[in-house]
């Protein structure tokens, strides 16, 4: 017989590895093209003028500059 009792299963023993979404260069940090500006879910932010809009909406520098 077993002097302790086994340790039983649990169903909500998980947590999800985070995105790391979120604003990338800030207001007049230096950027080279093909910096990413911002990484997110949806059109939150929109793009401008001189970047572009991935496939997974991240907004990144297509010319070098300052991030606005």
């Amino acid at each position: 017989m077993a002097h302790k009792k086994g340790q039983g299963s649990v169903k909500n023993g998980r947590d999800s590895v985070s995105k790391r979404l979120g604003v990338k260069k800030f207001g007049s940090e230096m950027v080279v093209a093909g910096n990413i500006i911002v990484r997110q879910r949806g059109t939150k932010f929109l793009p401008g003028r001189n970047v572009g809009l991935g496939r997974d909406y991240t907004i990144f520098a297509l010319v070098d500059g300052s991030a606005v």
